[in-house]
């Protein structure tokens, strides 16, 4: 019941480039540090950042239905403000993200590289006010990923599955395969952070673009299905007391939690 954490990642801009943090704190009910602030609107979504709620993932640009945008090589630096982003065959970007220009000219580079023809309207980048985040659930604060579920699947396929395709936020080595389905509603800690598991997270046609390549290559929520008859992959957290988390520390699972609460009373 006690792992690792592996890895922390977070996404600045919907859909593009995970980023490897060496620990982040985290408070309850404020989004996770500088993960999905921004998203990318593929067409008139009805995003209010005066009144912000959550909308569907299909309305921006994201892996789900718009492969090439894993061709893309994004990296935020909080100290300057600025978005950076390269792909093969195209110019590189800089802009400042706090800028109007700066996010109207990442819009345009994105639109540069998946063509046009796959748009449904023009792009505009939206940004989350506050605490929101455009997270591809209401209520999933952090999503965490069992690496042995991840390897356990990589198995029953034949092929070794990159664990990026699920883009979560924290990586955990040292459970059993699967065991975070059953733990909904259940404390859980990560390093010196309280979460409570939310739910399952269920999988999208966004696993079935491979990350290096940036081409559907296997149907993920299919396989998913077809050996475990769910399609979920990962959990849901949310935090209930304020901690920091790094790279290294223990997760400690429900049972294990219990435990230590009984011997510290």
């Amino acid at each position: 019941m006690i792992g690792q954490i592996a890895a922390i990642r977070r996404h600045p801009v919907k859909g593009f480039t995970p980023e490897a943090l060496q620990h982040v704190d985290l408070e309850p009910e404020v989004g996770f540090p500088f993960d999905r602030i921004w998203a990318v609107e593929n067409g008139p979504s009805g995003f209010d950042p005066q009144a912000p709620a959550h909308i569907p993932k299909q309305k921006f640009t994201v892996l789900m239905s718009l492969p090439r945008v894993a061709a893309a090589r994004t990296r935020y630096d909080e100290a300057t403000r600025l978005l950076h982003a390269e792909a093969d065959g195209m110019p590189a970007f800089s802009g400042d993200m706090d800028l109007e220009d700066g996010r109207a000219a990442f819009a345009a580079w994105v639109a540069d590289l998946v063509g046009e023809e796959d748009l449904r309207g023009p792009l505009r980048v939206c940004e989350a006010p506050s605490a929101h985040r455009f997270t591809d659930h209401p209520k999933g604060q952090v999503s965490l990923i069992n690496l042995a579920s991840v390897r356990d699947l990589s198995r029953r396929l034949g092929v070794e599955l990159d664990p990026m395709r699920f883009r979560a936020n924290v990586y955990v080595e040292g459970w059993e395969p699967w065991i975070e389905n059953d733990w909904t509603g259940q404390p859980l800690m990560l390093g010196g952070v309280e979460t409570q598991v939310f739910k399952p997270t269920i999988r999208c046609a966004a696993t079935h673009v491979n990350p290096a390549t940036a081409q559907r290559d296997l149907e993920i929520t299919r396989a998913l299905f077809e050996n475990y008859g769910h399609m979920n992959c990962g959990v849901y957290l949310q935090v209930t007391a304020a901690g920091r988390l790094a790279v290294g520390d223990a997760c400690t699972g429900p049972q294990a939690v219990s435990a230590l609460q009984d011997v510290q009373a």
